[in-house]
């Protein structure tokens, strides 16, 4: 299947564009944001992701700071710590991204600001979101150790 990334339209806050065209071995979705909206909070992983801004223009916050991105610019946020962000529309007009990744699993979400973990190992009921503070031990529970 073919998917136009300047024309698809957007009912449910972002776009699966690779499985819409076939991939399962590729993360790719269109977020479509509104003035003020924000796409994702701050956050890493442990793969490089990638971000196209399609149209409009976003703030993209990294550990190095604040930048400005318009339609056409493209950026990589490096595995780990190094390549945490956030994405915000800060205009007057709507955005529309293209973020994409590898679709490994399990994958883990690491969030700075909110002191959170995700863990996402393929199957949703086993989809967790924890804070920091609330882990144990692997060994708790556990008989023998």
């Amino acid at each position: 299947m073919t998917v136009n990334i300047f024309s698809a339209e957007n009912t449910e806050g972002r776009i699966d564009v690779a499985r819409a065209a076939g991939s399962a071995a590729t993360a790719m979705y269109i977020y479509d944001l509104s003035p003020g909206q924000r796409a994702c909070p701050y956050h890493y992983e442990y793969e490089e992701e990638w971000l196209l801004v399609v149209d409009g223009a976003v703030v993209v916050r990294t550990p190095d700071g604040e930048r400005s991105l318009g339609r056409g610019d493209l950026v990589c946020f490096p595995a780990g710590p190094s390549g945490a962000h956030d994405i915000a529309n800060r205009s007057d007009s709507p955005a529309r991204t293209l973020a994409f990744s590898s679709a490994r699993v399990p994958a883990v979400s690491v969030y700075p600001d909110s002191n959170k973990i995700g863990v996402w190992p393929g199957i949703e009921a086993d989809e967790l979101v924890f804070r920091r503070d609330t882990a144990v031990p692997w060994s708790d529970g556990e008989e023998g150790f």
